[in-house]
């Protein structure tokens, strides 16, 4: 969500007015519609993609009246605009037919309907998230209309207006190609999941089981932040949501308790980013990939697995490092939550999130385990109020025995039982104590999935314009060949070029049409490279995250700056220091792609790599700290550096060199730990 809105983070119930009432009703029926397409699929996927832009549209000129930065905003003409978006995406219905059979041959008034529909979705995504992204996509566009009169290997060979308009308006290619299907289906799915669990308390449990387990340890308010960030991570995809939701909490406790305040904002806006690579939801764009390469989706999350792990043990080691250096201290033990309490008292969450897993990795498609995990968050949800009103210990168990009954026959009965159970249990909460505001959290819970999915699907309806542009001209081959010709005489060369291309893109950019255009220029010639499939995209979907935390832009750590109480640069300065495994990560698996279970791994393999992967974090953090059990010397951090460097290289002596300095790094810390004792 743009940093402008003027909407709150808990939905649009809270604003008053007629239309921010009308607002929250159009949200709470897009959600509803995106359900009925996901479970029944009643229309054809261009029409579900054109009615999924059109409710994007309505609702990012409704939230967003302001036409220029310091005007004052319109709404009646804005709500008018809106509207006529949302009625232009029903010409895909109703002339289905003609359009298929006239595919080629565009009429005036296709035309007419097409330039509209782009010029909106170009305005509502500067509204949504500003310039920067469609600055990119109209100079892609700029150079489709004029690319036919640049010099040399530039020049296409020229596209008429009717052609242009076509193809990136109509058919599966532009504004409605594969990231607004995945937008339409999946993503709009796991968004709405994860707002159903954060409605419900999920984030209150995920912080208590956080402090629970490590907060009075050393440092421990940091390490919170670590842990309840990522596990957000796994139903959230938002970095910046997160940074604002959970950082509005670990932040401050963090500067209490000693931090500084640009560690305390890294520290969060490099935990938060670290949930877009965490299985199973990973940002969405696990789902985009998929689709992309063509590769089933829980080979993406196989891939993602143990580099996601080791991106988070790193922001530990870091943390729990400049704990020790500062001599930081963590909560008392009484002032912390039991963490086994807490998942006592909201097990029933972690339900459909376990069920949604399992679904996702015995082989179900993503819109399958995506309905199945969002109906059975309600069904329990909604048996949790009913559950609380029942009088004893053994009526709950048998209440509890006989829905798990009820919704083990799902895959038997189909989704109409599923729905029939939800409707009866709504039923019942509408009749006891507590169960109205329970039908209240869930209306909310709809009206936030269908906010927190403007961002994401309007970006995605946009970059589509990049990749209508390169099928149309095939300008990627060009980029992909300039790759191909530097990495020919040096692999590293190419990488360091794809890593700032990345970053460069990346600046004011969300990750999912980050990803989208960096996959689209700069992976197809890793592949070419000899980089694995996957490997070559997540090096890509990589950077595209750290992006988020690299200075000059680091939207992450700009969301953390009023938090933190200090510029988002000095954040992002600190965040890139602390995820510098996420810079490491992406090198070591294309030389080693053991590190992301490609090619074939043997366990063997997969432990060696992973260990030097430890390692090398381990001594990036003890030269950038300077800190072990005590404090490190500027020759020690200077060859715990190199050390870290040997590592990640892919040649045997490089490893030989780097344990061997670690191993003596470690003596030496080791040796003087002992002197100091006595």
């Amino acid at each position: 969500m743009s940093e402008n809105s003027s909407l709150t983070p808990f939905g649009w119930e809270r604003e008053k007015g007629l239309q921010a009432r009308a607002l929250f009703l159009i949200a709470v029926a897009f959600s509803a519609y995106q359900i009925v397409i996901a479970a029944y699929h009643p229309l054809s996927s261009q029409v579900v993609r054109a009615i999924h832009v059109g409710f994007l549209l309505l609702m990012t000129f409704a939230s967003f009246p302001v036409w220029l930065p310091r005007r004052r905003s319109v709404p009646s003409l804005a709500w008018l605009i809106g509207a006529t978006g949302f009625v232009l995406a029903f010409y895909h219905w109703i002339y289905e037919g003609d359009l298929i059979q006239r595919a080629g041959d565009p009429t005036q008034t296709d035309l007419v309907v097409g330039t509209i529909t782009l010029i909106m979705v170009f305005e509502g995504a500067r509204r949504m998230m500003g310039a920067a992204l469609p600055l990119i996509c109209a100079t892609f566009l700029a150079y489709a209309a004029f690319g036919q009169y640049l010099p040399g290997d530039l020049a296409h060979r020229g596209y008429d207006f009717s052609q242009l308009i076509e193809h990136l308006t109509f058919g599966t290619e532009g504004i409605y190609g594969v990231p607004t299907y995945v937008s339409s289906t999946y993503i709009f799915l796991f968004i709405l999941f994860g707002a159903f669990l954060e409605q419900a308390g999920m984030i209150q449990l995920f912080t208590n089981f956080a402090l629970g387990t490590v907060g009075h340890t050393r440092g421990g308010p940091a390490k919170v932040s670590v842990i309840s960030s990522g596990l957000m991570g796994t139903i959230n995809g938002s970095g910046v949501a997160n940074v604002v939701t959970t950082g509005q909490f670990t932040i401050p406790l963090m500067k209490r308790f000693g931090y500084r305040p640009e560690f305390a904002g890294g520290v969060e806006a490099t935990s938060s980013m670290g949930g877009q690579i965490m299985p199973p939801v990973m940002g969405a764009v696990a789902f985009i990939m998929a689709e992309t390469i063509g590769v089933a989706y829980v080979e993406i999350v196989t891939a993602a697995i143990i580099p996601a792990v080791l991106y988070f043990v790193t922001a530990f080691w870091m943390v729990h490092l400049e704990a020790g250096r500062a001599g930081l201290h963590g909560l008392a033990k009484s002032e912390c939550p039991n963490a086994w309490e807490a998942i006592r008292r909201g097990w029933y969450l972690l339900l459909p999130l376990g069920i949604l897993v399992w679904l996702l990795f015995s082989g179900y498609t993503p819109l399958f385990s995506g309905t199945v995990g969002l109906a059975l968050t309600a069904v329990l949800i909604f048996g949790a109020a009913i559950a609380l009103r029942l009088k004893g210990n053994a009526l709950r168990v048998a209440f509890w025995i006989a829905l798990g009954i009820a919704c083990s026959g799902f895959l038997k009965w189909g989704i109409d039982a599923f729905f029939v159970l939800i409707a009866l249990l709504v039923l019942v909460c509408a009749f006891i104590h507590g169960g109205r505001e329970t039908l209240r959290l869930a209306v909310n819970a709809l009206a936030d999935g269908a906010r927190h999915a403007l961002p994401v699907g309007v970006a995605c309806a946009l970059v589509g314009v990049i990749i209508g542009v390169l099928t149309l001209t095939g300008a990627a081959t060009s980029f992909a060949n300039m790759i191909i010709t530097l990495g020919e005489n040096n692999m590293l060369l190419s990488l360091v070029l794809t890593m700032l291309v990345c970053l460069l893109l990346g600046m004011g950019i969300p990750t999912i049409p980050n990803y989208i255009i960096t996959s689209s220029l700069a992976a197809p010639a890793l592949l070419e490279l000899g980089v694995p499939l996957i490997v070559s995209h997540m090096f890509v979907f990589y950077f595209g995250i750290l992006a988020d935390l690299t200075p000059p832009v680091a939207l992450a750590a700009f969301a953390a700056a009023p938090i933190a109480g200090v510029s988002g640069m000095k954040i992002g300065v600190q965040a890139v220091r602390i995820a510098m495994a996420g810079f490491i990560i992406p090198y070591m698996a294309v030389y080693a792609p053991e590190l992301m279970l490609q090619g074939d791994p043997t366990v063997l393999a997969v432990v060696w790599i992973v260990f030097k992967a430890v390692l090398a974090i381990g001594l990036w953090g003890v030269a950038s700290v300077g800190y072990l059990w005590q404090p490190v010397s500027w020759p020690e951090r200077v060859g715990a550096l190199l050390a870290a460097i040997c590592l990640v290289a892919a040649l045997p002596i490089t490893d030989e060199i780097g344990i061997g300095a670690a191993a003596l790094l470690l003596g030496l810390q080791i040796w003087r730990r002992r002197q100091l004792a006595h």
